[in-house]
């Protein structure tokens, strides 16, 4: 809104509203926003919390020193949601599709995560929504924002193809063009040529929504991972839209994709003025509404700036999170009962393990940045 007022409609009568152009400038400001309303609101929306008693559920078969969390505000993803959306609004170009996709994306997973939250609180108990519920909305908000990357692949406005790294050559592309040129009175199978890119978009995303979801267990420990995860989306997303980098870094340049770096700066703000409350001990949680709408909007950007496979690297400690989920719950139906870890997500392992809860997030930031700088490395060795 400031953009479209301050440069597109003032600019022409104060050229010193030139500034507003920038990328670079909007991204900032709209980075320091996120932090200033995440600073300003917090002390607000944890009064609030406690006035209504949301308080959070600590299950009882989790770590016994956990308990003590147990009434800490929770739902506190509704803040870190205000300080991403308002300074995109604020400081993005409204007209470009690719901004309302992520903010839609964020909302969406947010208000699936709000829902589960509610649940909890208003029945006291550490379980929400249905596994079959949760994760079926989480389809759904994934297809849409698939259906919506299609709709813009078919203006040619987005491209379906796969970006390999390591591979500048091979770039394969997940729609079956060959369906779209079949003719009566096989035409009813055109559809079909988008089921692979359909299937993939939606499996990053709800994976990738999830993990930040699994991660979320001790205090800061997800929401500085997100802070990573967010700073390294923020460089990708400004060379993918930058001619002169994209073109020495051999990328594919994608010029819709620059808005999305006021989007990415925003979450970093608005991660880093929620760390400040959430820091150990944490005076607020960010519950399921943080954390999905957090997972959904980085894997949707990743998707939509075409690094899915570095994904695994961006969010490195969110995957190992997720794994040791699935692995850890397969080897228990599969080895009847045996178990691979002490206790899963891998940071009560080490919990459990002897590590200060201080010290295991702290050595998993550490972690994330590792996988962050390793992605970021990625984009030179092609």
């Amino acid at each position: 809104m400031l953009y479209w007022l301050l440069y597109q409609k003032l600019f022409p009568y104060f050229r010193m509203f030139r500034i507003f152009r920038y990328l670079t400038f909007r991204t900032v400001f709209a980075s320091v926003t996120a932090l200033a309303i995440g600073l300003l609101i917090g002390p607000f929306v944890i009064d609030k919390l406690r006035e209504f008693q949301i308080g959070q559920y600590i299950r009882e078969e989790g770590p016994k020193g956990h308990q003590k969390k147990s009434g800490t505000p929770t739902m506190g993803g509704v803040l870190i949601c205000i300080s991403i959306l308002v300074p995109t609004l604020l400081w993005s170009d409204l007209t470009n599709p690719l901004v309302w996709i992520v903010m839609f994306a964020t909302v969406s997973f947010g208000a699936i995560g709000f829902a589960d939250d509610y649940i909890k609180v208003v029945h006291r108990r550490n379980l929400g929504l249905t596994a079959r519920a949760k994760f079926g909305l989480q389809l759904l908000a994934s297809t849409c924002i698939a259906v919506a990357l299609i709709a813009m692949q078919r203006q040619g406005s987005y491209s379906t193809r796969l970006v390999v790294p390591f591979a500048k050559r091979f770039r394969p592309d997940l729609v079956m063009g060959w369906l779209l040129h079949v003719h009566h009175p096989w035409s009813v199978l055109a559809p079909l040529a988008f089921a692979p890119f359909l299937i993939f978009v939606v499996l990053v995303i709800t994976f990738s929504s999830n993990a930040v979801n699994l991660t979320d267990g001790l205090d800061g420990l997800a929401i500085g991972c997100t802070i990573i995860a967010a700073g390294a989306l923020t460089v990708l997303t400004y060379v993918s839209g930058h001619v002169v980098f994209s073109d020495y870094l051999e990328l594919q340049r994608m010029p819709m994709v620059s808005e999305l770096t006021i989007f990415c700066g925003a979450m970093v703000g608005a991660s880093i003025g929620f760390l400040w409350y959430n820091a150990h001990p944490a005076e607020i949680f960010m519950g399921d509404v943080g954390s999905l709408a957090l997972g959904g909007a980085i894997g949707t950007v990743a998707v939509i700036i075409k690094q899915e496979l570095l994904l695994p690297f961006i969010g490195g400690i969110f995957v190992l999170e997720a794994v040791s989920v699935i692995l850890q719950v397969g080897s228990y139906k599969l080895r009847n009962g045996k178990r691979i870890f002490r206790m899963a997500p891998l940071h009560h392992h080490f919990e459990l393990a002897g590590w200060s809860e201080s010290k295991v997030i702290v050595r998993f930031w550490i972690g994330a940045l590792i996988f962050a700088l390793l992605a970021l490395t990625t984009l030179k060795l092609r």
